[in-house]
């Protein structure tokens, strides 16, 4: 089963995403949403240097929930941020230690920060252990690292990870 549907999850989600696309709902874009949620995985299943395995579902869903929030909430930030000018700007690096190995997770949260407004991943040290972040407007670089440490890479690490 697991050569005929390598990624079931990957699967319905292109099948979902295919459908907020098109923004219709036929029998047609379903039947195609389906067979492009089962051919896209089915074709790249060899470049998947991991097999994906979401150890705790409702962990996902509350990171997702909290990555949409921090989307809006920056979203303001930044506009606020530049109503202000660029005087009070506060822009610095920052390096997060990180906790996670699997290299889905440290994309994952390297993606999430960049996705975040106001903040973007601007380097993976050789050995990632260290993820080098620009934020646009902080005045607590440690509080940063603790944000990004407790609202992104914890739940990550929960959801792919195996638990210490």
């Amino acid at each position: 089963m697991r050569r005929l549907l390598p990624h079931p999850l990957l699967t319905v989600s292109l099948a979902l995403l295919w459908l907020l696309l098109v923004n219709q709902l036929s029998a047609g874009h379903i039947v195609l949403g389906a067979l492009l949620g089962w051919l896209i995985p089915f074709a790249t299943s060899r470049f998947w240097p991991e097999q994906i395995r979401v150890r705790h579902p409702l962990t996902l869903l509350r990171f997702l929930i909290v990555f949409v929030i921090d989307i809006v909430r920056g979203s303001f930030h930044v506009a606020y941020l530049i109503l202000l000018g660029p005087a009070r700007l506060r822009p610095v690096f920052v390096a997060v230690p990180l906790a996670l190995r699997s290299d889905l997770a440290i994309s994952l949260l390297a993606n999430t920060i960049s996705l975040t407004p106001g903040t973007v991943s601007a380097h993976l040290s050789a050995d990632k252990r260290t993820l080098i972040v620009h934020t646009l407007d902080t005045d607590d670089a440690a509080a940063l690292v603790a944000e990004i440490k407790q609202r992104y890479e914890t739940p990550l690490k929960k959801i792919f990870e195996q638990e210490d």
